[in-house]
């Protein structure tokens, strides 16, 4: 990502415009302390009393009061209008891991415009944070400790095949589709291991998000 704006060591939380619980954020943050808000989540972030490292956007969103409160240098106006704020961040942050607060819950279009974005940032590793789920691409190889009963989903943004131990309905043999097949509320009979292959998304209860970030992880 030679053309990063943020750079980062440390884990990033990402943060949109849409509704989130401050206890969210907080959460976010003692795992990916840097904390990047795209365009008028600069304005959630300051409501909460945090102070953005940096604000990458086409500046559409964010108020004239929260760019005022912002130093200069830490606001990057991105204006080309083929990529969301989110897609944006998914190409200007360097970080290990990114943690995405304020994008579940949003308008339908909004919503479907940040899972095409993990789709096409397969470098990212990201993992959305919503009120009930966390969402993630799946890696070409997934292993997850899950407990029995715990539901998962599989949503693909593309055609899409795979294998799996420890699901209650294997995904072995089958092709995926937006259009077509999809995985939504499969369950664990234990530990999961996933191979897929093309662009999947992965639906966990949002208890299970330390393990899903661990899961991404290399190593």
């Amino acid at each position: 990502m030679s053309e990063a704006l943020v750079q980062s060591k440390t884990g990033v939380t990402l943060l949109g415009g849409g509704d989130f619980a401050h206890d969210d954020l907080a959460l976010a943050l003692s795992l990916a302390p840097l904390l990047v808000a795209a365009d008028g989540g600069a304005d959630g972030a300051l409501a909460a009393g945090r102070m953005p490292a940096a604000v990458i956007g086409d500046f559409d969103s964010i108020s004239a009061a929260a760019q005022a409160a912002i130093p200069a240098e830490r606001q990057h106006r991105v204006p080309e209008q083929d990529s969301t704020d989110f897609g944006k961040c998914l190409r200007l942050v360097e970080a290990p891991f990114l943690i995405g607060l304020g994008f579940a819950g949003l308008r339908l279009d909004h919503m479907l415009s940040v899972m095409t974005a993990l789709a096409t940032h397969p470098a990212q590793r990201c993992v959305i944070l919503g009120p009930e789920d966390v969402i993630f691409l799946s890696p070409p190889r997934l292993s997850l400790p899950l407990r029995p009963g715990t539901r998962l989903s599989l949503f693909p943004m593309g055609p899409a095949s795979g294998r799996s131990t420890g699901l209650r309905w294997p995904i072995d043999g089958l092709d995926f589709a937006p259009a077509g097949r999809i995985g939504t509320s499969n369950e664990a009979t234990g530990p999961v291991e996933l191979q897929i292959a093309g662009p999947m998304l992965v639906l966990l209860p949002r208890d299970w998000l330390r393990p899903a970030l661990e899961a991404l992880l290399p190593g």
